[in-house]
């Protein structure tokens, strides 16, 4: 990969990096992007692009090449594509990138990282979304190092992940476990967020799951309407991920 390309995101000043990835998009306008990550459940599909609908709002929507051929989600891929949301990769197995404890090793080899991936870029094409318009990618476990974010860009993907500081990503906790949150606390944390930062949720990336599975009862997406109804009044759009980063590149 070229000095240029590695460097790309990097020389930008209006968006925030974390270990090499895009974590916020910039600030200057009420917009942000409200992104999905799918893999094996997606219960809260047909809720969220309703209430995208009402709202005219667009979504993105990571998705694992296992989710993509679950016969059962087709309908709801094809809704999202023909609605005009953001279709992008989210590995093609839900692969663990590095280790969890301690320094972030990689756990996978390149080719091991290209070949899940190619997998998984394929799946999108298959429902029309040609290869060129895939351009950013949302890891696994949102979990990542730089050496990750280099092995995307040399597919041409700019690897995105949720800005920080809300508990909205905690969606898909169930109530026996210890790190369970409610949905309560998750829509008050956003709404506290956009009160304590001085830019609001301006260029947010913020990041919910298209289903949590029966281990959790108290469903976010039951909240989803009113939070985009909260947000809408305070003057916030509702934009694709590409559309947040590349207000200025033509389409």
């Amino acid at each position: 990969v070229s000095g240029a390309s590695a460097g790309q995101s990097a020389e930008r000043r209006d968006v925030e990096l974390r270990e090499g990835g895009i974590t916020r998009g910039p600030t200057s306008g009420r917009r942000l992007a409200v992104v999905f990550t799918g893999h094996g459940f997606a219960e809260g599909g047909e809720v969220i692009l309703n209430e995208l609908g009402k709202h005219k709002g667009k979504g993105s929507f990571f998705l694992t090449g296992d989710f993509l051929t679950n016969t059962r989600f087709k309908p709801l891929v094809q809704r999202i594509v023909r609605e005009g949301h953001y279709l992008g990769p989210h590995s093609d197995k839900h692969v663990l990138y590095c280790l969890w404890e301690g320094p972030k090793k990689t756990l996978i080899t390149h080719a091991e990282f290209r070949a899940d991936l190619e997998s998984n870029l394929g799946k999108i094409e298959r429902f029309g979304i040609p290869r060129r318009q895939i351009r950013y990618f949302l890891p696994p476990y949102e979990y990542y190092n730089q050496e990750i974010v280099d092995w995307a860009k040399e597919l041409g993907l700019t690897l995105v992940n949720y800005t920080p500081g809300t508990r909205s990503n905690a969606d898909y906790t169930g109530e026996a476990e210890k790190n369970f949150v409610s949905s309560q606390a998750i829509f008050d944390s956003i709404v506290a967020r956009e009160k304590k930062d001085p830019n609001g949720l301006n260029g947010f990336l913020l990041l919910l799951h298209i289903g949590s599975g029966p281990d959790r009862r108290d469903k976010f997406p039951a909240w989803f309407g009113e939070l985009l109804d909260t947000l809408a009044g305070k003057g916030y759009q509702f934009v694709r991920v590409d559309e947040l980063l590349e207000r200025n590149t033509p389409r």
